[in-house]
């Protein structure tokens, strides 16, 4: 009787200082869910870049050259002329450059201050909370456009019920939206009733989520409604209230449409509240000066960019 031999298969030698291979490990749910993630966001991100991206770059393209008439026009590349135009400019660039900065600081400081005294009024719940929130939120339901038709109706010179309502308490007749020197505070009062409710939301939003055991440690050792504001609720509120100024500072630069439908074109007969946004669209729709407000556009975006950099720097070191 013969016996085969089975021979059992080794496996190669491996070669010495090779590394093992690796071996292949499942997918889990999260790398798919990941993957997944990804590949739903990527076509709504390179949309929104592309929607980000090209209007920039045609902007400052056109800011390099001289067109004028139609923007398909032939024009040719005059590199820096038009930022060396714009920022000669002082009979409407600078003074434009300093309304908009004066009426954006006048603005938010008086929105900010307001709307933190009001937070604080409503941070306790009382009767007829909801009816306060629902009235504070009328001016912000509103256009802009119809805001400023129905502004100009009550702060008419002759007939509007502004003036009657001064009469009565003894004080003389106001211009308003009438006077040169009355116009650029008066549309900054309007900006005032307008978005006080949105500061005051956003700072009651951000009050509600601050820890009461501070404030009542500060009671217990007999510290008055006011050092328990200035040294316990105004540092805590200060990330939110930073994040507060900087959207109202950013919606504030750009104002434009309450602007131009009480005062009309260039901002007025003498351009009392002619800001940088009304100057580039007069440049563009009265002048057609389509290279010089591309510039001043870019020059604008700038002075945009500054002014959030330097926010977010002072508030980053009061809440350091």
């Amino acid at each position: 009787m013969s016996t085969t031999e089975v021979s059992t298969a080794r496996p190669a030698a491996r070669p010495s200082g090779a590394k093992p291979p690796r071996e292949r490990r499942p997918r889990t749910f999260e790398q798919a869910n990941r993957r997944l993630k990804w590949a739903m966001l990527t076509p709504a991100l390179l949309f929104v870049g592309l929607m980000i991206v090209f209007p920039l770059a045609f902007t400052l393209d056109l800011s390099l050259t001289d067109a004028f008439g139609a923007v398909n026009a032939d024009k040719a590349h005059i590199g820096l002329r038009n930022f060396t135009d714009a920022l000669g400019d002082t009979r409407r660039f600078w003074p434009a450059a300093r309304r908009t900065l004066v009426f954006t600081i006048g603005a938010v400081v008086l929105e900010t201050v307001l709307g933190l005294a009001l937070a604080m009024l409503m941070r306790k719940p009382f009767r007829g909370m909801r009816w306060v929130r629902t009235v504070l939120i009328i001016p912000l339901l509103t256009t802009p456009v119809a805001i400023g038709i129905l502004w100009l109706l009550i702060l008419d010179p002759t007939n509007g019920i502004a003036n009657h309502l001064l009469a009565g308490v003894g004080i003389p007749r106001q211009e308003f939206l009438g006077s040169v020197g009355q116009s650029l505070p008066t549309l900054m009062l309007i900006d005032v009733w307008q978005w006080t409710p949105m500061m005051t939301l956003l700072l009651l939003a951000g009050l509600t989520t601050l820890p009461e055991e501070p404030e009542e440690a500060a009671l217990v050792d007999g510290a008055n409604s006011w050092q328990r504001f200035r040294h316990i609720v105004l540092p805590m509120l200060g990330p939110t209230l930073a994040t507060a100024l900087v959207l109202r500072a950013v919606d504030a630069l750009k104002t434009f449409d309450i602007l131009y439908a009480t005062k009309g074109a260039g901002g007025g007969s003498d351009f009392e509240v002619e800001t940088l946004n009304v100057y580039a669209y007069g440049l563009t729709f009265d002048y057609q000066e389509y290279g010089l407000a591309a510039a001043v556009l870019v020059l604008f975006t700038l002075f945009i960019i500054g002014v959030v950099v330097l926010l977010r720097r002072r508030g980053g070191r009061k809440n350091a």
